[in-house]
């Protein structure tokens, strides 16, 4: 091969090299695109973390000595407006207190004097509670899109609405009353659900199933045995009673209990002089009942005089 072939082919070769050349050595290499981090909205995550909105309660209204309790096993403290109760809470009114708990827009409920209610599910569709004893008046605008149900301690009694006004009752020991104002309650209890309707009530006795539901009877029942004699000379005195099934009574302004057949029994003690008695009650259909009376206590000893001449 001559020298002017072999020069042509180095060039050759030297130009065929430049471009790979530059591509190793001098070229940049490709920029990489930026990672982005994508932060998910805040309203978004909460909604999600959240899970299903449940209905707030609170006390919308006290009066009177009213307690509320934390938690199944917490402790018993003076309540205060405004107070919000959570799941397994708990609140009682003494004797001539009262208490309303407000589930925002969507129920209230009156507590009656002497009546303690733990506050069980709290859902946007459903609220349960529990009554322990005592009476409580319900207004439910549910609308058809909540359900407000009330069970009863020691008992397998429920009430259950969407929508209306309706009264429970429990004696604490199975004796369970409902009476509706407005509405329709789905009342159940040993395996049988009545409906009560607007201007109705029922009943369930420990063991029971639901009464039929009847007409509220426009007089409530009350028969109290008062003292025989005005005047007594011991301060203890045992006031025995009977009144409707279900009802609510107070003697002296203090709850009673009243058994299954509506017997009530309690003592009342005497102060020096004269004692009125007062005894009083209601009914789950708002009908109301009353027996007054009045003793005197003296127990102060009178001489005993004896006539001279009765053995002349």
């Amino acid at each position: 091969m001559s020298s002017r072939v072999r020069f042509a082919v180095v060039l050759l070769l030297i130009v065929a090299a430049i471009p790979l050349a530059w591509w190793l050595f001098l070229a940049e290499p490709p920029v990489t695109p930026p990672v982005v981090l994508l932060t998910p909205d805040a309203s978004v995550v909460s909604s999600v973390d959240a899970g299903p909105r449940v209905v707030e309660i609170s006390l919308g209204e006290i009066t009177g000595t009213v307690q509320i309790r934390s938690g199944a096993s917490g402790q018993w403290r003076e309540a205060k407006l405004g107070d919000v109760l959570h799941p397994s809470d708990g609140v009682r009114t003494s004797d001539g207190s009262y208490a309303v708990l407000v589930g925002e827009e969507t129920w209230q409920v009156k507590m009656e004097p002497g009546t303690e209610v733990g506050i069980g599910e709290l859902k946007e569709s459903i609220t349960k509670l529990l009554l322990e004893s005592g009476m409580a008046r319900a207004t439910v605008k549910g609308g058809g899109r909540h359900v407000f149900e009330v069970r009863a301690a020691n008992s397998d009694a429920v009430a259950r609405t969407d929508g209306g006004v309706f009264t429970i009752a429990s004696n604490g020991q199975g004796t369970v009353a409902v009476g509706s104002e407005s509405g329709e309650v789905a009342f159940a209890g040993g395996g049988r659900v009545v409906i009560v309707r607007a201007g109705q009530q029922s009943i369930v006795k420990p063991g029971q199933a639901p009464t039929e539901p009847v007409t509220v009877p426009k007089s409530l029942l009350l028969k109290v045995a008062l003292p025989a004699r005005q005047t007594v000379n011991t301060p203890k005195l045992t006031l025995k009673g009977t009144v409707d099934p279900g009802a609510l009574v107070e003697v002296q302004g203090r709850i009673v209990r009243v058994d299954a057949q509506g017997r009530f029994e309690v003592p009342v003690q005497l102060k020096e002089g004269k004692n009125p008695l007062q005894i009083r009650a209601r009914g789950v259909g708002g009908g109301e009942a009353k027996q007054d009376g009045q003793v005197e206590l003296d127990t102060t000893v009178r001489p005993t005089t004896i006539d001279k001449n009765l053995w002349k």
